[in-house]
């Protein structure tokens, strides 16, 4: 049996992990669990899976975790110090689906264990990935991405030499209003903007589709993951999401992983790696497809991938400032405190404000991340004003 344990057991990606784990119960063993606040969903997923421990984040939930899992046996504890605690426990897979930079430590805490990390959480390597590719081969462990994006060119280039790479190209849905003018999506709500045409995910994931941003950090995280240099990473607008990403080889040949928009096929393949597993995934009917679109991504409508090209040519230690002042301006977007538009607004400005040197620890990861969003919190505040 493999020994697995989720971080970010309740939300969209450590769902959908559960779901694939619990229809092959002979073949897991799940150590660990984890969660922000969602107790019920937790002490839950805890229950039905039998964990050996479950964890919440927030410490003033403890005691409504303990009560949800008496008579158990199943060990409960709290805070952000446990939650990295439990990434560390001996496991032959882990799955790092803690949204936001808040799932840095608990990633690196899994990846100095030296076992294999399954990597949903695109801020770590965004704000940490120097730091976080050197861990990896200081000890031993194994990075299989997760992003639907990054497994595709993962599954394109296994086997192969990157030297034998012309370029990686990227694939974007363009989110829910890639047809739309400027003017129009000023006056967006958030609940339209979490209304993504393909996918089915969280609400900060899905405004980041919207924006684009999404794309910015992909593009950065594929810088560190597959460091063929930015002159040989493109990002292509591809509205049907049928293919997840490419890799074009210098005899011109182009590899593409193609699949349902699900994100239990990048999940498997991360779980059952080297090996498949079979999921309840729909098949592609080539036939009801018909036509596959691509188109170039639209920098003036959607200026969060030139600010990420940006960050990744010039500094890109300022990585961590995009992906805290992008935090921020979501959190406000989503409590309509600024506009749509606003949130990439809110992202340059702060990433005009400073730059820090690349950073040689965590720490100094977590003290760029803590400027960028209290300047980001200042630059709101000033516009409500």
């Amino acid at each position: 049996m493999k020994h697995v344990s989720i971080l970010g057991a309740t939300g969209s990606v450590g769902r959908s992990t559960l779901d694939l784990v619990e229809r092959a119960p002979d073949e897991f063993l799940v150590e660990a669990l984890t969660a922000h606040s969602d107790v019920e969903g937790l002490a839950a997923a805890a229950r039905r899976t039998n964990a050996r421990i479950a964890v919440i984040a927030d410490e003033n939930r403890y005691d409504a975790l303990r009560s949800a899992l008496a008579g158990t046996g199943i060990e409960a504890a709290a805070g952000v110090g446990a939650v990295a605690e439990a990434a560390a426990r001996p496991v032959d897979w882990t799955m790092a689906a803690i949204v936001g930079c808040a799932g840095l430590a608990p990633v690196m805490a899994a990846v100095e264990r030296g076992g294999t990390v399954a990597l949903a959480n695109k801020e770590a390597l965004v704000s940490a990935g120097a730091l976080m590719t050197r861990a990896v081969a200081m000890y031993g462990a194994t990075l299989l991405p997760v992003d639907s994006e990054h497994n595709a060119i993962f599954q394109c280039l296994e086997d192969h030499a990157l030297d034998r790479v012309r370029r990686i190209i990227l694939t974007a849905s363009g989110g829910p209003f890639r047809t739309w003018s400027r003017e129009a999506m000023a006056a967006v709500t958030p609940e339209q903007a979490v209304k993504h045409p393909n996918w089915s995910m969280g609400a900060k994931i899905s405004i980041d589709s919207a924006t684009m941003m999404n794309k910015g950090l992909e593009l950065i995280e594929a810088h560190h993951l597959f460091p063929v240099g930015t002159d040989r990473l493109e990002i292509i607008v591809h509205p049907q999401s049928v293919i997840h990403s490419m890799v074009e080889y210098v005899d011109g040949s182009v590899l593409a992983q193609l699949g349902t928009p699900d994100m239990r096929t990048p999940i498997a393949h991360s779980l059952a790696w080297p090996e498949r597993m079979s999921t309840p995934c729909e098949s592609l009917d080539f036939a009801k497809i018909a036509r596959l679109d691509f188109e170039a991504p639209d920098l003036d409508r959607f200026p969060a991938i030139a600010l990420a090209q940006r960050v990744v040519d010039d500094n890109p230690a300022k990585s961590a400032i995009l992906n805290a002042a992008n935090e921020i301006a979501v959190g406000a977007f989503l409590e309509r405190r600024i506009g749509f538009l606003e949130i990439v607004q809110v992202v340059e400005a702060t990433l005009e404000r400073y730059d820090p040197p690349v950073p040689a620890a965590l720490e100094e990861v977590f003290t760029i991340d803590r400027e960028a969003r209290i300047f980001a919190h200042e630059w709101i505040e000033a516009r409500a004003s």
